[in-house]
């Protein structure tokens, strides 16, 4: 256990130390966001702030995984690796559509198509691996068959596993792009969620099947438990860190370097944790905001008729008179109640089968 707690304070201490060395770096070079015309006016007072701010978090996320093995003296698990390889490799997808937007000044980056098959590298990339590398009881990253607290049903094949794959890790990382609109509202919502399953990934530790002396009816068979909690404690400590110099009013903005691979992480533990479905809840926030802007886009192409004043949903309660840090303490509020019962959900799971 004490890999959990070197990962998070490491993660915290480099992501607290290294992000004003990083605001420092992108005001010298003039890397600032560009601000869309159509929002609400007073983002306009948010043009030139700092922007790709995710690269603070990436790197120490990655850095405190790696000193941690370092320190403890333990080996890195394919799991734990793979679902850092999406994270970066999200990253660096993000990074490039910022870099683009500030080199060109324009609000859009990579093209939607080059942005696309960015992302369909790294997620089938991460998909197939994760179906391999079985360990000596058979196991590997990921299973072939859909999971909520566990993995239930029958297996949809490595074909359309890939194809579920790629759903998750595009849907979550849309969704925190699209929650990335007001100062640290992304950040401290991803932060309640890594917590939720760094708990999660203990529990399943505890009660792995692995562990043939207190195996039970209810026990998981889930790869690299333990690992993978190393690594949700890890970005966890580098997104507190981050959302101190992120929070209102914000000093730098993670940007798509950091949304793109904020999602990523989360799909990646969601897979490999044998936690698909119950992603959903723990990530509640994401999933109501990217639903506003379907309910929105929907509605104006078959009524001509908008159901909010804007979207994302956090700027139709800005527009409605409520001021930035209003929405974003509610939201939180959403969001920890959506992290709580997640969790309890998977508790009360695992209770039902004991």
């Amino acid at each position: 256990m004490r890999q959990i707690l070197f990962s998070g304070v490491i993660g915290l201490f480099l992501s607290l130390m290294g992000t004003p060395l990083l605001i420092k770096l992108l005001a010298s070079r003039g890397y600032g966001q560009f601000i869309r015309d159509d929002g609400p006016q007073n983002h306009h007072s948010k043009r030139g702030t700092p922007t790709m701010g995710g690269i603070a978090f990436i790197l120490a996320t990655l850095i405190a995984y790696a000193l941690t093995k370092v320190l403890t003296g333990s080996e890195p698990s394919f799991s734990g690796v793979l679902v850092l390889f999406l994270f970066a490799g999200m990253g660096l997808v993000g990074f490039l559509d910022d870099y683009i937007k500030i080199v060109k000044q324009r609000s859009l980056g990579l093209r939607a198509k080059a942005k696309m098959a960015g992302q369909l590298i790294v997620g089938v990339g991460f998909a197939v691996l994760a179906l391999n590398f079985p360990n000596d009881r058979g196991l590997s990253p990921a299973s072939t068959k859909l999971s909520f607290t566990q993995d239930f049903g029958w297996s949809i094949g490595p074909v359309l596993f890939v194809v579920w794959a790629l759903f998750m890790i595009l849907a979550m990382s849309n969704g925190v792009n699209l929650t990335d609109g007001l100062d640290g509202l992304a950040t401290g919502a991803s932060v309640m969620v890594f917590g939720a399953y760094t708990f999660i990934c203990v529990w399943e530790y505890q009660e792995s099947c692995a562990n043939l002396a207190t195996a039970g009816p209810g026990c998981y068979e889930v790869r690299d438990p333990l690992d993978l909690a190393v690594v949700a404690a890890a970005l966890m400590g580098a997104c507190f860190g981050f959302l101190w110099w992120n929070t209102s009013p914000a000093k730098i903005f993670m940007g798509d370097t950091g949304s793109l691979a904020l999602g990523g992480a989360l799909a990646g533990l969601a897979i490999c944790s044998r936690t698909e479905l119950l992603l959903a809840v723990l990530g509640g926030l994401f999933v109501l905001i990217t639903m506003s802007v379907v309910i929105q886009v929907g509605s104006f192409r078959l009524t001509g008729k908008r159901v909010f004043k804007m979207a994302p949903l956090q700027h139709h309660f800005e527009l409605k008179g409520w001021s930035e840090v209003l929405v974003v303490v509610r939201f939180w509020i959403i969001q920890g109640m959506c992290a709580i019962v997640g969790v309890g959900i998977f508790f009360a799971a695992w209770a039902a089968a004991k």
